[in-house]
């Protein structure tokens, strides 16, 4: 184990673990953090979502080493209860989740998408969050929210 400085949500931390560690792990069991969250363990469900950078990456597959150079936010950097983010507050609007459980990857993935992307058309909105997968069918919604956060962050 090492000592490792990584900075989450605007705080730096200082955690023990191996450089090869995943991220995931250390966001939840190290900082206690609960918004990214363990699916498959493949990078393929998108359940651990995070933004390392600008980038949204897989958390679950992503080695501590990597958050050491680039600030990662997880959903809880965001926004607050009180102040949402424009794409929580969508998503909450759009009432874009049933189980809920990859919301947090959605929203992560579609914030970044629209720092890329900030006037995107339908089509371009299902293509950027087609990896990440929704089993209970809410994709019309989440589509929706996505819309309507576009605007609202425009």
């Amino acid at each position: 184990m090492s000592r490792l400085a990584i900075r989450v949500n605007g705080r730096r931390h200082i955690v023990k673990a191996s450089p090869n560690t995943p991220l995931l792990y250390i966001l939840r069991n190290e900082l206690h953090l609960s918004g990214p969250r363990f699916g498959c363990g493949l990078a393929q469900c998108g359940a651990c979502t995070v933004h390392l950078g600008d980038k949204a990456i897989r958390s679950c597959v992503t080695p501590a080493l990597a958050a050491a150079h680039k600030p990662v936010t997880t959903l809880e950097g965001l926004g607050t209860i009180q102040k949402p983010h424009p794409m929580q507050k969508a998503f909450i609007d759009h009432q874009a989740a049933q189980c809920g459980y990859c919301t947090n990857g959605m929203i992560m993935a579609s914030t970044a998408f629209l720092q890329k992307n900030p006037h995107p058309s339908e089509e371009e909105i299902k293509k950027a969050m087609s990896p990440w997968l929704c089993r209970c069918g809410t994709h019309f919604r989440i589509v929706a929210a996505i819309k309507a956060a576009a605007k609202a962050m425009a």
